[in-house]
């Protein structure tokens, strides 16, 4: 691959969103399947290419306080998944709610970098990606949402209609674009 577009800042940060061997728990799947089966090996490629340049990056993990979350901290799904494991040195932001800007110290640590750009990829699209996208939007930062790089699970939606994963994903994405972040390909991302 190609170095990443002098578009980006040098600065960049790629914000990596609760990519945990949670997420492949089964009871995730019990509506529907996943989308994006190829999102995994994206992250990959991002991660690849922001270690080459020696850019920013922060794995955020979710450390869910809920008794039986697939994310609770000790559980076995509580680890980060091969393709996100983070190096030494590389910045690891734990949360608690879907935000990852809220009760953690994420807005600090990229301020004090004067980080002002970030490129987002993670778990799950309508829920922590969407949360964490939409607060990093009202705080000014520049975002750019890796929509192949993301995936979400079939939803029953409240009128028990079954909404498919590409279709979750897809409202999730259109909520975000525009307003809160640009969304674009891993291919745009890293050349």
């Amino acid at each position: 691959m190609e170095n990443l577009p002098t578009l980006l800042p040098a600065n960049t940060a790629l914000l990596i969103v609760d990519l945990q061997q949670a997420i492949d728990d089964p009871r995730w799947s019990l509506v529907g399947p996943r989308n994006n089966p190829q999102a995994e090996t994206n992250i990959a490629a991002l991660l690849a290419a922001w270690r080459r340049e020696g850019r920013p990056i922060v794995h955020v993990r979710h450390d869910s306080t809920e008794p039986e979350s697939t994310y609770r901290p000790g559980g076995p799904g509580h680890a980060f998944k091969a393709e996100a494991m983070p190096l030494p040195g590389e910045t690891v932001i734990g949360k608690r709610v879907n935000s990852a800007f809220i009760g953690t110290g994420l807005d600090d640590w990229l301020r004090a970098r004067g980080i002002g750009t970030l490129v987002v990829a993670g778990v799950i699209t309508n829920n922590s990606v969407e949360a964490t996208v939409r607060m990093a939007g009202n705080l000014g930062y520049d975002v750019r949402l890796v929509a192949d790089a993301c995936f979400t699970f079939a939803r029953l939606d409240r009128s028990g209609r079954l909404r498919t994963a590409d279709e979750v994903h897809d409202l999730s994405l259109a909520n975000m674009d525009g307003e809160y972040a640009t969304v674009v390909e891993t291919a745009e991302v890293v050349g």
